[in-house]
């Protein structure tokens, strides 16, 4: 499961990305594998969407989201 498919309020662990560029900048903003990720809102029209990880709140796009495999 990736995180795009989660719904607000839902959690997982990030486990692994699916995107080698893109998982050097999710790393710096601090998903790192073994990090719980909450979603907590998404956008109206569905993109982008806020998630808590690592003490913060995040905003992603929803193909950002989709880098990011859950366990």
């Amino acid at each position: 499961m990736n995180l795009s498919e989660l719904s607000v309020g839902e959690a997982g662990t990030v486990k692994e990305f699916t995107d080698l560029e893109m998982s050097v900048k999710l790393m710096e903003m601090g998903c790192l594998p073994g990090e719980k990720i909450t979603v907590a809102r998404v956008a109206p029209l569905g993109d982008p969407i806020a998630i808590h990880v690592s003490g913060y709140q995040l905003s992603l796009r929803k193909f950002e989201a989709s880098t990011i495999i859950l366990q």
